[in-house]
């Protein structure tokens, strides 16, 4: 039994691939938790595309890949925030403008004679391809993002329960959205390469809903994200091992095939004594 538990993590790989998804679960995990709670589902699914003329234009001036990436992340969560701003326009039609825009421009771009090579890598991930590097940059901007999201605790928590009193009480949302963007930007960036961009939001976010769907209090919803992402990460690796199927598309149906237990589970459950609602977790950061 242990052997078998062992196996997977033997190697070199499997101990990058381990050491890669633990990183990013415990960082996606929380992150996932603020996107729902913030409504930014629909802008997680589709800020990853801004990354392509990022990294499109990277390829052809012949600079990293990732700082590229980082670039057109950064700016797709700029637009979408800059644009939000207007009541008229509203979250969703900003999201679906300012990507529009981004994914135009790189398709321009990457038509390109001299366009890089290794894109579709980028779309479906490659876990087995992830180095020692990967880990380190995945396990950098991990930290970075948890930082952030600790260090913006209160405005966003004031920002997704009571929006209208936040600016009473000293809080500007619009910039609590903008840095939630750029910590989504640079979690797709992290994600990335082991992932990849049509891959990831399933990690980022079946686990924070598996979450949600337990508790209503902001701490035990954050801690149960990170453990749960970190889980179904490494329950992927054991499927694409024993199954022999791709580890990307792996780690995605577990995550996916947990939170659709809870829905299941949740709904044959007692309500958790003591959860609180909204107003009671707001009163955890005043």
């Amino acid at each position: 039994m242990i052997d078998a538990l062992l196996e997977p993590f033997r190697s070199g790989i499997g101990q990058r691939m381990l050491a890669e998804l633990v990183l990013l679960g415990i960082a996606c995990g929380p992150l996932g938790v603020w996107v729902l709670l913030m409504r930014h589902a629909y802008a997680a699914e589709s800020l990853s595309h801004a990354m392509l003329p990022g990294l499109v234009l990277a390829g052809l001036i012949g600079a990293p890949l990732l700082l590229g990436a980082v670039a057109g992340m950064v700016l797709g969560a700029a637009l979408i925030a800059f644009a939000a701003r207007d009541r008229r326009v509203g979250g969703d039609l900003a999201v679906a403008v300012a990507i529009t825009a981004l994914t135009g421009a790189g398709a321009l771009l990457a038509l390109a004679p001299d366009t890089p090579a290794g894109l579709q890598e980028r779309l479906f991930g490659d876990l087995l391809g992830v180095r020692a590097v990967d880990v380190a940059v995945a396990g950098a901007l991990a930290c970075a993002g948890l930082a952030a999201l600790a260090a913006a605790h209160r405005p966003l928590s004031l920002a997704a329960f009571d929006p209208s009193a936040a600016r009473t009480l000293g809080t500007h949302p619009e910039r609590a959205d903008l840095l939630l963007l750029v910590v989504l930007a640079l979690a797709v960036v992290a994600a990335v390469v082991g992932l990849g961009t049509l891959l990831v939001v399933a990690f980022l976010l079946a686990p924070a809903a598996t979450a949600l769907r337990f508790t209503a209090r902001i701490g035990p919803a954050l801690a149960a994200a990170a453990a749960l992402a970190a889980a179904t990460g490494v329950a992927g690796l054991y499927v694409t091992y024993y199954a022999k199927l791709a580890a990307g598309a792996s780690v995605a149906l577990v995550a996916v095939a947990v939170f659709a237990v809870s829905l299941f589970a949740r709904a044959t459950a007692a309500p958790p004594s003591g959860a609180a609602g909204p107003v009671e977790a707001l009163g955890e950061v005043r």
